[in-house]
This record gives structure tokens, C-alpha cells and sequence, in this order.
């Protein structure tokens, strides 16, 4: 049975009209009615099947108002590069005795960056941080020599995104505490990072689609022109 929060919810959403992003943010946060901090997500709708094949993108956005979430940072490096790995922030640095842990299954941590030299060795853990996706890549900017720059994004606010077989991108843009111009902020620089990611085999619009719901709280369809 549904409980008497979820009761004072909005009913039959997907009849309303899709509405201005400046005006659902007021209406999503009203709806963020549970004692814990819930966080605001987004769901994308993109344009994936076409007549030779599947579109697929994956790649990161970095969001200026934040994430709200403290990232556990790990970095696998070479020993002349330890210092500069924990002076820009990682909370976990390591060489070969580190990739050894990782091995027996020891990964308490939420971002792994890989130096260059050191991903050769890495890459024989595939098995063990493709599943959760945890393996570096350089398109993604996780296999790399700047390993502060790499650090600092990831700790500032770098998420990654890519779409599900069904032409979804899931995205976290904050917390229901932040306030609405860090929120507007952050869906404008994904809805901006999507569509730059539209592949040109791609014709018409790639973003079919854009809800923002709460937590715990309904979808509320975005006005999709509005975003550009």
C-alpha cells in the first residue's frame, strides 16, 4: 500500500505537458519530502537506433555546481609519482603491491586513475574492475600522466555517463540542498556534453527526451527546447 508521502505526490505525470527547467525545479524540490538529503536525477532519452546499428556513447562531464558526493580516489602509479598523486588529493596510492590487492577483490574506492606506464599492468584486473566499472580509460581521462588534473576533476565534480540499450543516460546533478542555479547548472553542462557526443551517422534531434525527478520523488518531463 502506497504511504501517505508518497499519497501527496503529484498523480499521472506523464499526461502533464513537458515544462520549462526553471519551473520544474521548484516542483522537485517540494516533492523532496523524506528526512534524508535526496539527490535530483535526470534521465535522457537519446536517439540510439539506427539503421546501422546501435549508437553507444560513454565519456564524462565535468558539473561546475558539483556532485554533493565525496569521491574516493585511488591511483595506480610509480613510485616517483606517489607524491603528486597524494598532494593533489588521492585518497589511495599504489604500485604493484596495490594492483595485487585489487586482485583478491580489494577495491574500496569509487574512482581508480591509472599513470600510463603503470595500465599495462593493470589491465589484466579486467575482469575484476570491468563489472564495476572501474577500469581506467584514457577517453575518459582516468590513463594519464597529469594525474593532478585527473585527480582534481574527479574530486571536484566528474561524473561519467553512458547510455543503456534502451537509449537511457541516467545522471546524478546534485542534491535536493543545492541551490537552483548550481541545479541549472549542472543540467545544462550534461544536456550540452550529450549532445556534443551525437555521433555524426546520427540525423535529426539526438535528445529525444529529459525528466528530472528527486530520489523518492516522480518525473517531471523537461521542455527539451528550452535546454538549448
Amino acid at each position: 500500500m502506497p504511504s501517505k508521502r508518497f499519497k501527496q505526490l503529484p498523480e499521472k505525470t506523464k499526461d502533464q505537458a513537458s515544462e520549462l527547467l526553471e519551473k520544474l525545479l521548484p516542483e522537485v524540490k517540494k516533492n523532496c519530502t523524506t528526512k534524508f538529503d535526496e539527490s535530483i536525477d535526470l534521465s535522457f532519452q537519446v536517439n540510439n537506433k539506427q539503421k546501422k546499428g546501435e549508437v553507444n556513447i560513454r565519456t564524462v562531464v565535468n558539473l561546475p555546481g558539483g556532485t554533493g558526493k565525496k569521491v574516493k580516489v585511488a591511483v595506480v602509479c610509480e613510485e616517483n609519482k606517489t607524491k603528486e598523486a597524494k598532494d593533489a588529493g588521492a585518497d589511495l596510492v599504489g604500485g604493484d603491491e596495490f594492483i595485487e590487492k585489487m586482485k583478491g577483490g580489494e577495491l574500496n574506492f569509487d574512482k581508480l586513475i591509472c599513470s600510463t606506464s603503470m595500465m599495462l599492468k593493470l589491465s589484466k584486473l579486467g575482469k575484476v574492475l570491468g563489472p564495476k566499472g572501474l577500469m581506467p580509460n584514457p577517453k575518459l581521462g582516468t590513463v594519464t600522466q597529469d594525474l593532478k588534473t585527473a585527480i582534481q576533476n574527479a574530486k571536484s565534480g566528474q561524473v561519467q555517463y553512458k547510455n543503456e540499450k534502451s537509449g537511457i543516460v541516467h545522471a546524478g546533478i546534485g542534491k535536493m540542498n543545492f541551490n537552483e542555479d548550481d541545479l541549472l547548472d549542472n543540467l545544462k553542462a550534461f544536456f550540452s556534453a550529450i549532445n556534443k557526443s551525437k555521433p555524426d551517422t546520427v540525423k535529426g534531434s539526438f535528445i529525444k527526451k529529459v525528466t528530472i525527478a528527486s530520489t523518492m520523488g516522480v518525473g517531471l518531463e523537461i521542455n527539451v527546447a528550452s535546454l538549448r
